[in-house]
C-alpha cells in the first residue's frame, strides 16, 4: 500500500529532535521519469532530515544551467548528464558549480540486451560475435529504435559495422518507444528469444532481468562517427556510459557543508533505481510516494548517507 509524502513527512515533523536549519535552498526538477525521482528523494532529505524549506525548479538541464549562470539558482541539480549539456563542464571549470557525486553510481547505460533466461539457456547470447554466428538463438531479429532518436542513428550505423545483413540478421524498426517496450514484455510472457537496444535506469529494465551484450571495446573514433548520420565508414564500438551527476553551486556548498556532505555520499545504483521506476509505474504512484517508498524499504542503502542528526529526527520512519 502506497502511504502519502504528506502523511509520512508529518510523522517526521513530530520528531522533537533539536536541530539547525538549513534555511531556504533551490533544487532543480528534471523533466524525465528517473530525474524528478532523484529530485523528490533528495528533497525529503533535506527537509525532513536537515530542515531545510526546499522550493523545486522544474526544467532541462540546459536551462537550469543557464539559470545558474544568469541567477545563481538553483543551489542544486539533482541529476545532470554533462555528456548532454557540454556547457556543465565549462561551468565547472569556472567554479559555478561542483559534481558532489554520482547520483547514478555507473551512470546512464544504453547498448544490446538479451532476456537473461535467454543467455541462461544459450551464453553465446552474450556477445555480439556469438549472436552473429548464430542469429537463430535471438529469432533472427534486432529490435531498433523509432526514427528520429539518437539511437536509430547509432544502431543503424552499427548494423552496418556489425554486418548484420551478411549474418542473416532482420532489423525490426519500431514505429515507438511503446512498441520497443512492449515487444520486450512480450518476449518475457512467453520466455520468447528478443534482442535489442534499451537504456538504463528505466522502470522496463528494472521489471525485466536483461542482460548487456558484449559489443567489444569502446572506439572513441568510431563511435563520434556512428552517431552522425552520415557516417561513411561506420566501425566496430561498444556504446559509451555517460555520468550521471548530482550538483551544487559553490557558494551552496559553502553555505551549507553538512548537507552537501550528505549529498556527496548519495548515490543510486542503475539497479535500484530501476526498481523504484517500475514500483511507480506499476502503482501509479508520484515521484514523491515513491520517494517515501524508497526510504521505508532501502534503509540499508541510504543510512549511510546521512549524519546522526538527521538519522534522528528520520527514525519515527523506521519504527
Amino acid at each position: 500500500m502506497k502511504k502519502s509524502y504528506a502523511g509520512v513527512a508529518a510523522l517526521c515533523m513530530s520528531a522533537t529532535v533539536a536541530y539547525a536549519d538549513c534555511g531556504d535552498v533551490s533544487l532543480s526538477e528534471p523533466t524525465f521519469a528517473g530525474g524528478t525521482l532523484s529530485a523528490s528523494i533528495i528533497k525529503f532529505f533535506l527537509e525532513q532530515g536537515y530542515g531545510c524549506s526546499v522550493t523545486t525548479m522544474p526544467g532541462s538541464a540546459v536551462t537550469t544551467l543557464t539559470s545558474i549562470a544568469e541567477t545563481g539558482t538553483p543551489d542544486i541539480l539533482a541529476e545532470v548528464a554533462p555528456n548532454s549539456a557540454p556547457v556543465y563542464y565549462e561551468m565547472e571549470a569556472e567554479g559555478k558549480v561542483v559534481t558532489l557525486s554520482n547520483v547514478i553510481s555507473e551512470g546512464y547505460l544504453e547498448g544490446w540486451w538479451v532476456p537473461k533466461y535467454l543467455a541462461d539457456a544459450h551464453p553465446a547470447v552474450m556477445t555480439i560475435d556469438g549472436i552473429l554466428a548464430d542469429p537463430s538463438i535471438v529469432g533472427g531479429m534486432f529490435h531498433n529504435c523509432p526514427i528520429g532518436w539518437g539511437c536509430r542513428v547509432k544502431n543503424d550505423n552499427l548494423k552496418v559495422a556489425f554486418e548484420f545483413e551478411a549474418a542473416g540478421l532482420e532489423v525490426f524498426d519500431h514505429g515507438s518507444g511503446e512498441t520497443l517496450s512492449s515487444s520486450m514484455a512480450a518476449a518475457y510472457a512467453d520466455e520468447a528469444p528478443w534482442f535489442g537496444y534499451y537504456w538504463a535506469p528505466t522502470a522496463v529494465m528494472g521489471r525485466y532481468e536483461m542482460v548487456q551484450v558484449d559489443m567489444g571495446e569502446f572506439d572513441e573514433t568510431a563511435y563520434n562517427c556512428m552517431r552522425e548520420p552520415d557516417c561513411t565508414n561506420p566501425q566496430r564500438t561498444s556504446f559509451k556510459t555517460s555520468p550521471a551527476v548530482l550538483a551544487a553551486t559553490r557558494d551552496f556548498e559553502q553555505r551549507e557543508p553538512d548537507v552537501a556532505d550528505m549529498l556527496k555520499r548519495l548515490s543510486l545504483t542503475n539497479a535500484d533505481k530501476q526498481i523504484l521506476l517500475a514500483w511507480q509505474e506499476d502503482n501509479n504512484a508520484s515521484s514523491d510516494e515513491t520517494a517515501v517508498y524508497f526510504i521505508q524499504n532501502f534503509q540499508d542503502v541510504w543510512s549511510g548517507w546521512l549524519n546522526d542528526a538527521a538519522l534522528e529526527k528520520l527514525s519515527p520512519l523506521l519504527k
